[in-house]
Protein backbone atom coordinates (compact mmCIF):
# COMPACT_ATOMS: atom_id res chain seq x y z
CA UNK A 1 0.00 0.00 0.00
CA UNK A 2 0.99 3.38 -0.99
CA UNK A 3 1.93 6.19 2.36
CA UNK A 4 -0.46 8.64 2.42
CA UNK A 5 0.27 11.90 0.68
CA UNK A 6 1.97 14.33 3.39
CA UNK A 7 -0.47 16.79 4.70
CA UNK A 8 0.44 20.22 4.08
CA UNK A 9 -0.72 22.50 7.39
CA UNK A 10 -1.50 25.74 7.53
CA UNK A 11 0.94 28.08 9.43
CA UNK A 12 -0.06 28.24 13.16
CA UNK A 13 -1.03 32.31 14.48
CA UNK A 14 1.35 33.95 16.63
CA UNK A 15 -1.22 34.05 19.58
CA UNK A 16 -1.93 30.12 19.20
CA UNK A 17 -1.11 28.08 22.17
CA UNK A 18 2.12 26.89 22.42
CA UNK A 19 1.28 22.93 21.82
CA UNK A 20 -0.91 24.42 18.60
CA UNK A 21 1.29 22.86 15.77
CA UNK A 22 2.35 19.66 17.52
CA UNK A 23 -1.46 19.26 18.17
CA UNK A 24 -2.56 19.46 14.18
CA UNK A 25 0.00 16.74 13.20
CA UNK A 26 -0.64 14.37 16.07
CA UNK A 27 -4.43 14.52 14.87
CA UNK A 28 -4.03 14.78 11.23
CA UNK A 29 -1.72 11.38 11.96
CA UNK A 30 -4.56 9.87 13.97
CA UNK A 31 -7.73 10.92 12.54
CA UNK A 32 -9.39 10.91 9.60
CA UNK A 33 -11.34 13.74 9.58
CA UNK A 34 -9.16 15.78 11.05
CA UNK A 35 -6.63 15.08 8.29
CA UNK A 36 -9.49 16.73 6.41
CA UNK A 37 -10.27 19.53 7.90
CA UNK A 38 -7.27 21.08 9.48
CA UNK A 39 -6.20 22.13 6.11
CA UNK A 40 -9.11 23.15 5.07
CA UNK A 41 -9.37 25.46 7.91
CA UNK A 42 -6.99 27.87 7.56
CA UNK A 43 -4.03 29.80 9.82
CA UNK A 44 -6.22 30.21 12.50
CA UNK A 45 -6.47 28.89 16.20
CA UNK A 46 -8.02 28.60 19.89
CA UNK A 47 -7.54 32.81 21.23
CA UNK A 48 -7.56 33.32 24.94
CA UNK A 49 -9.32 36.89 26.10
CA UNK A 50 -6.55 36.53 29.00
CA UNK A 51 -9.96 37.25 31.71
CA UNK A 52 -11.48 34.56 33.34
CA UNK A 53 -14.47 36.98 34.46
CA UNK A 54 -15.38 37.55 31.07
CA UNK A 55 -14.63 34.08 29.78
CA UNK A 56 -16.86 32.82 32.26
CA UNK A 57 -19.64 35.77 31.97
CA UNK A 58 -19.68 34.99 28.00
CA UNK A 59 -19.92 31.31 28.67
CA UNK A 60 -22.96 32.28 31.09
CA UNK A 61 -24.45 33.72 28.56
CA UNK A 62 -23.80 31.40 25.92
CA UNK A 63 -25.55 28.64 27.87
CA UNK A 64 -28.41 26.80 25.56
CA UNK A 65 -28.28 29.00 22.79
CA UNK A 66 -26.94 29.69 19.87
CA UNK A 67 -23.37 31.13 19.16
CA UNK A 68 -25.12 34.01 16.71
CA UNK A 69 -27.62 34.48 19.65
CA UNK A 70 -25.11 34.55 22.26
CA UNK A 71 -22.87 37.00 20.49
CA UNK A 72 -26.09 39.10 19.91
CA UNK A 73 -26.99 39.29 24.18
CA UNK A 74 -23.53 39.85 24.87
CA UNK A 75 -22.80 42.48 22.48
CA UNK A 76 -26.06 44.61 24.27
CA UNK A 77 -24.96 43.86 27.83
CA UNK A 78 -20.83 44.45 27.06
CA UNK A 79 -22.51 48.20 26.10
CA UNK A 80 -23.95 48.90 29.46
CA UNK A 81 -21.54 48.93 31.64
CA UNK A 82 -17.86 51.34 31.35
CA UNK A 83 -15.81 48.01 31.61
CA UNK A 84 -17.36 44.62 32.09
CA UNK A 85 -15.86 43.89 35.06
CA UNK A 86 -17.82 42.42 38.21
CA UNK A 87 -17.82 45.60 39.91
CA UNK A 88 -19.42 47.53 37.14
CA UNK A 89 -21.82 44.21 36.35
CA UNK A 90 -23.38 44.53 40.19
CA UNK A 91 -24.39 47.90 39.65
CA UNK A 92 -26.49 47.16 36.67
CA UNK A 93 -30.37 47.08 37.34
CA UNK A 94 -31.81 43.59 36.36
CA UNK A 95 -34.01 45.36 34.13
CA UNK A 96 -31.15 46.50 32.44
CA UNK A 97 -29.58 43.27 31.64
CA UNK A 98 -33.15 41.76 31.29
CA UNK A 99 -33.18 44.49 28.62
CA UNK A 100 -30.33 43.26 26.87
CA UNK A 101 -32.07 39.89 26.14
CA UNK A 102 -30.52 37.33 29.15
CA UNK A 103 -33.48 35.45 31.22
CA UNK A 104 -33.94 36.23 35.13
CA UNK A 105 -32.20 33.05 35.66
CA UNK A 106 -28.73 34.24 33.79
CA UNK A 107 -28.93 37.65 35.45
CA UNK A 108 -28.81 35.68 38.69
CA UNK A 109 -25.90 33.21 37.75
CA UNK A 110 -23.93 36.69 36.60
CA UNK A 111 -24.33 38.95 39.66
CA UNK A 112 -23.36 35.74 41.53
CA UNK A 113 -20.23 35.18 39.76
CA UNK A 114 -19.65 38.70 39.53
CA UNK A 115 -20.02 38.28 43.76
CA UNK A 116 -17.41 35.37 44.06
CA UNK A 117 -14.37 37.50 42.32
CA UNK A 118 -15.28 40.32 44.07
CA UNK A 119 -15.05 39.18 46.97
CA UNK A 120 -12.00 36.78 46.71
CA UNK A 121 -13.74 33.45 46.46
CA UNK A 122 -11.95 32.57 43.25
CA UNK A 123 -8.52 32.46 42.96
CA UNK A 124 -7.50 32.59 39.32
CA UNK A 125 -3.77 32.86 40.54
CA UNK A 126 -3.99 29.41 41.39
CA UNK A 127 -5.36 27.41 38.48
CA UNK A 128 -2.33 27.32 36.53
CA UNK A 129 -1.21 24.60 39.35
CA UNK A 130 -4.26 22.61 39.59
CA UNK A 131 -5.27 19.99 37.35
CA UNK A 132 -8.65 20.35 35.07
CA UNK A 133 -11.12 18.40 37.35
CA UNK A 134 -9.62 20.01 40.49
CA UNK A 135 -10.75 23.36 38.69
CA UNK A 136 -13.46 22.19 37.53
CA UNK A 137 -14.81 21.54 40.87
CA UNK A 138 -14.09 24.65 42.12
CA UNK A 139 -16.16 26.52 39.32
CA UNK A 140 -19.18 24.62 39.50
CA UNK A 141 -19.40 25.13 43.19
CA UNK A 142 -20.72 28.64 42.00
CA UNK A 143 -24.83 29.03 41.05
CA UNK A 144 -25.46 28.79 37.32
CA UNK A 145 -21.48 27.04 36.54
CA UNK A 146 -21.81 23.70 35.44
CA UNK A 147 -19.28 21.04 33.78
CA UNK A 148 -19.63 22.73 30.76
CA UNK A 149 -19.15 26.19 31.75
CA UNK A 150 -15.86 25.30 33.62
CA UNK A 151 -14.82 23.25 30.75
CA UNK A 152 -15.34 26.46 28.29
CA UNK A 153 -12.71 28.38 31.01
CA UNK A 154 -10.55 25.42 30.91
CA UNK A 155 -10.42 25.53 27.11
CA UNK A 156 -10.46 29.54 26.23
CA UNK A 157 -9.30 31.19 29.11
CA UNK A 158 -6.52 28.67 30.49
CA UNK A 159 -6.37 26.61 27.18
CA UNK A 160 -5.94 23.34 28.52
CA UNK A 161 -5.35 20.83 25.79
CA UNK A 162 -7.24 18.10 26.23
CA UNK A 163 -11.03 19.17 27.23
CA UNK A 164 -13.84 17.36 26.07
CA UNK A 165 -16.83 19.00 26.62
CA UNK A 166 -19.60 16.53 26.03
CA UNK A 167 -22.39 17.92 27.06
CA UNK A 168 -21.71 20.58 24.12
CA UNK A 169 -24.04 20.29 21.47
CA UNK A 170 -22.32 21.59 18.80
CA UNK A 171 -19.82 19.19 19.68
CA UNK A 172 -22.08 16.23 19.37
CA UNK A 173 -23.89 17.81 16.15
CA UNK A 174 -20.27 18.04 14.32
CA UNK A 175 -19.12 14.05 15.41
CA UNK A 176 -22.48 13.10 13.94
CA UNK A 177 -21.37 15.15 10.73
CA UNK A 178 -18.35 14.46 10.49
CA UNK A 179 -18.02 10.86 11.43
CA UNK A 180 -21.80 8.89 10.81
CA UNK A 181 -23.07 11.01 8.15
CA UNK A 182 -25.58 12.84 10.58
CA UNK A 183 -26.60 9.87 12.34
CA UNK A 184 -27.42 10.16 16.00
CA UNK A 185 -24.32 10.05 18.30
CA UNK A 186 -24.58 9.29 21.95
CA UNK A 187 -22.21 10.62 24.28
CA UNK A 188 -20.69 7.21 24.23
CA UNK A 189 -19.72 7.39 20.20
CA UNK A 190 -18.16 10.74 20.72
CA UNK A 191 -15.40 9.60 23.84
CA UNK A 192 -14.41 6.59 21.63
CA UNK A 193 -14.62 9.20 18.72
CA UNK A 194 -12.14 11.18 20.69
CA UNK A 195 -9.61 8.57 21.49
CA UNK A 196 -7.28 9.22 18.99
CA UNK A 197 -7.43 13.04 19.62
CA UNK A 198 -5.71 12.16 23.03
CA UNK A 199 -4.11 14.26 24.39
CA UNK A 200 -5.35 17.53 22.13
CA UNK A 201 -9.28 16.87 22.45
CA UNK A 202 -9.28 20.85 23.15
CA UNK A 203 -8.02 21.14 19.87
CA UNK A 204 -9.75 18.53 17.75
CA UNK A 205 -13.00 20.18 19.48
CA UNK A 206 -12.42 23.50 18.43
CA UNK A 207 -12.11 22.28 14.71
CA UNK A 208 -15.03 20.00 14.83
CA UNK A 209 -16.82 23.70 15.76
CA UNK A 210 -15.31 25.43 13.03
CA UNK A 211 -16.63 22.41 10.37
CA UNK A 212 -19.97 23.86 11.52
CA UNK A 213 -19.02 27.43 11.44
CA UNK A 214 -15.75 28.91 10.22
CA UNK A 215 -16.00 31.46 12.28
CA UNK A 216 -13.96 30.86 15.14
CA UNK A 217 -16.09 30.72 18.64
CA UNK A 218 -14.42 32.44 21.06
CA UNK A 219 -15.48 32.74 25.08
Amino acid sequence: MAPSPKVQLPAVPADAPAYWAQACQHLVKKDRVMRRLIPQMGSAALTSRGDPFITLARSIVGQQVSVKAAASIWKRLEALPPAMEPQHLQRLSVEEMRGAGLSARKVDYLLDLSTHFIEGRLRPDRWPEMDDEAIITELTAIRGVGRWTAQMCLMFYLQRPNVLPLDDVGLIKGISECYFSGDPVSRSDAREVAEAWKPWATVATWYIWRSLDPQPVAY
